[in-house]
């Protein structure tokens, strides 16, 4: 993937996504994309999702968090720029 069309945003999600598989489910859904990045839960009971790819298959993931998945239960998904680091790799933690 060129690094010209590549962008990077933060996805944050709430509902209910902690103990249901959302980062393991997340991370099987990015891969094949060729999406780089993480999931990890924060304290506040939320997932963060750092997610690098082509426009097109940061919306797809984008869509994908809006269910997650089928144990979850997501009230909302917030996206912004990201303009940190990224590891190759999709990392769950």
């Amino acid at each position: 993937m060129p690094v010209t069309d590549s962008v990077t945003k933060r996805f944050l999600v709430f509902g209910r996504v902690q103990g249901v598989f959302f980062r393991e489910s997340t991370r099987k859904f990015a891969q094949p994309l060729g999406i780089d990045g993480s999931a990890v839960n924060l304290v506040d009971g939320s997932v963060e999702v750092i997610a690098r790819g082509t426009v097109a298959n940061l919306e797809k993931l984008e869509r994908y968090l809006q269910q997650g998945p089928r144990w979850a239960s997501v009230k909302e998904v917030k996206v912004t720029p990201f303009d940190g680091t990224v590891s190759a790799g999709f990392l769950t933690g």
